[in-house]
């Protein structure tokens, strides 16, 4: 019962932290170049995923299946993170969310093939196509709103793409590590990219950084980075990817919201209907989850 409550704690707090990460992206890019706001998010991440390891009283792992689990997870955020920092600059915030949503269905299916995970069937299966639906009216919406926009799409839909497979390569390597240490150990792998993608840019530290983005990206770097990646990897040690990649499927309605409130985005009635396809399609999945087998 404890560890069933940790669980759910730890995929809430994944659900919160992933809906406020979009506009916090965007804040985080004010004023200041894309490759600086990622490449400090992730800085900050390191030092004190680190700092917390040597708190805990752990230390990181050096055996094969750790490495490969460090290497696995680290080149999912070091080439997801980027795509979206990139495309987040021809797209509301909202959209980020929303085109993440995609995860799901493509995780499920390499879940499939390489996990043999449980097909997607029945109500569950109906359950993702309703909310995946209601993804489409969403960007269906909002397709029109500029003639740039497609160039964020496309950064969205090659991220997705990499956090799917990091999804399914760290849970096949099956190691039991410790949240936080994955966490650390991925940043190892993955700051020295971003410091180098960031170097090979221009490598310029910005005369001044705005308040706004200062604070957004002690908070990405900070909250989002190390508590959100670390609870998203406790949650991946003991749900199946599939079911974790639902977290995708609710978050797109808070940061939707989120973007409208704080950072005046259009919220259109296509939006809104597209919002409760997508809550539709959760409950479906949810009743199919608890009428099969694997609760898990």
């Amino acid at each position: 019962m404890e560890l069933k409550r940790r669980i759910q704690a730890s995929y809430l707090a994944v659900m919160m932290i992933w809906s406020t990460t979009p506009l916090s992206i965007q804040w985080s890019a004010t004023e200041v170049d894309y490759l600086f706001g990622v490449t400090s998010r992730m800085v900050i991440g390191l030092f004190i995923s680190l700092l917390l390891l040597r708190f805990m009283g752990l230390s990181l792992h050096t055996h094969r299946k750790a490495l490969q689990t460090y290497l696995a997870a680290g080149l999912g955020i070091f080439g997801a993170m980027i795509c979206v920092y990139w495309g987040a600059q021809y797209i509301p915030s909202g959209w980020i969310s929303v085109l993440f949503g995609l995860t799901p269905i493509m995780t499920g299916v390499m879940a499939r093939r390489f996990l043999g995970e449980k097909a997607l069937s029945g109500v569950r299966l109906l359950g993702v196509i309703l909310g995946i639906s209601g993804l489409v009216v969403v960007f269906w919406g909002s397709l029109h709103f500029s003639p740039t926009a497609w160039l964020g799409v496309a950064a969205l839909m090659v991220s997705v793409t990499l956090h799917s497979i990091s999804t399914v390569w760290t849970k096949a390597l099956g190691w039991q590590g410790n949240g936080v240490e994955i966490t650390a150990g991925a940043l190892v792998v993955a700051v020295p990219l971003y410091l180098l993608s960031w170097w090979l840019s221009d490598g310029q530290w910005p005369e001044t950084v705005p308040l706004k983005a200062a604070l957004s990206i002690l908070y990405l770097g900070s909250v989002a980075t190390v508590l959100g990646f670390g609870a998203f990897y406790y949650v991946l040690r003991h749900v199946d990817a599939t079911r974790v990649a639902l977290l995708t499927l609710v978050t797109p309605i808070i940061a939707l919201w989120l973007g409208r409130w704080l950072n005046d985005e259009k919220l259109t009635w296509m939006v809104l209907a597209g919002t409760l396809l997508i809550l539709s399609g959760l409950v479906l999945y949810e009743l199919g989850e608890r009428r099969g087998t694997g609760k898990r």
